[in-house]
Parts: structure tokens; C-alpha cells; sequence
């Protein structure tokens, strides 16, 4: 934590550079806020620096509905929706929607089916199916050229639910079936 000094002339001159660094709790209000906060000035001897907004709620203060300081830089909140999107490309890559459908991938991050498309529309340019389908392809490309399964197995190792659907998937991205690609990279 920085010391008492550093952290009153940053909030005095409500320097961005420490924002997120320190909360300033004021005694009188039993509010805590960001060192940015364009709220008026509260006198020095009423103010305590915590190191976190963790810190200051869990001594009793409650957030300014101002400045949002659970929304400081290097909170979760502060990426906004891109935290989402970036989780629920984690769990795709995992293997997400290989066995379940987008509803449930939504569910487990706590937004609805529609919500999550719109995200993935907006930072991704792609539907969250786009995106499994895409990383299934690329694993059966890498069990393709990495080995001599059978083809069976790689379409399941991939996680595509059926053969037919690993051959569909492969001829419409690559303009032929997996087998002829096996043939082209041997």
C-alpha cells in the first residue's frame, strides 16, 4: 500500500495514474471512491486510503454511486462485457459447446442465449457456434496432420457429435473431405 502522503496528493490533484491503485474512504459519508472521483473534495482529516474496494466495503464502507469504484481499472468490471466474451471463449476452446448447446454455455456465465450472441457479435464478429465449430476444425486439422488415427476418431477427439457432421464441417470449409486432406499433408 502506498503511503498516507502519496496517496493525499494523488487525490487531491485526482491523478488517473493511481486510479485503481487506492480507495479513499470518507469517515463522514461511510462512502468509498476512486481518487478520480470529480465529487467535492472531502477534508484530509476524514479520509482513510485502502488498498482495495474489497478493504474499504469490508470495513463498513459502501461504493460511490459516482465514480463506480468497483469498476476501477484492473477490476473485472472495468473490461465491461469483453470479460464475458473472453470467458466464454475459454470454455468454447475447452470443449464448451461440444457437449452442450449455447443455453447452457450462457447459463454457466450467468447472461441469456440472445445476450451472449449479441456480445459474441459485437467483440468477436461470430456466433459462439461459429466460433466451436471453427476450433473443432482446427483440432481435427491438427489430429490430421499430427497422426494416423482413423477418421472416426479424430472427428470424435475434435468433438463433433457424429462422422457425417466432421465431413460436412471439413468439405465446406476446405472444399473437400478430411481423407484428401490427410492424402495432401502426408
Amino acid at each position: 500500500m502506498l503511503d498516507f502522503d502519496t496517496c493525499e496528493a494523488a487525490r487531491l490533484k485526482r491523478d488517473p495514474a493511481y486510479d485503481g491503485r487506492f480507495f479513499v474512504a470518507v469517515r463522514t459519508t461511510g462512502i468509498y471512491c476512486r481518487p478520480v472521483c470529480p465529487v467535492k473534495q472531502p477534508l484530509t482529516r476524514n479520509v482513510i486510503y485502502y488498498p482495495s474496494a474489497a478493504a474499504a466495503e469490508k470495513a463498513g464502507y459502501r461504493p460511490c454511486l459516482r465514480c463506480r469504484p468497483e469498476t476501477a481499472p484492473f477490476s473485472a468490471a472495468w473490461n465491461g462485457t469483453q470479460t464475458t466474451v473472453t470467458r466464454a471463449l475459454r470454455l468454447i476452446e475447452d470443449g464448451a459447446l461440444d457437449t452442450s448447446g449455447v443455453d447452457d454455455l450462457a447459463a454457466r456465465l450467468g447472461v441469456g442465449a440472445r445476450h451472449l450472441g449479441r456480445l459474441f457479435a459485437r467483440h468477436v464478429g461470430a456466433s459462439p457456434s461459429d466460433v466451436a465449430r471453427t476450433a473443432r476444425i482446427q483440432r481435427a486439422k491438427r489430429l490430421l496432420s499430427d497422426g494416423d488415427l482413423p477418421i472416426a476418431e479424430i472427428a470424435v477427439r475434435a468433438g463433433f457429435r457424429s462422422v457425417r457432421r466432421f465431413n460436412a464441417a471439413f468439405t465446406k470449409l476446405y472444399g473437400r473431405p478430411p481423407s484428401a486432406l490427410r492424402r495432401t499433408v502426408a
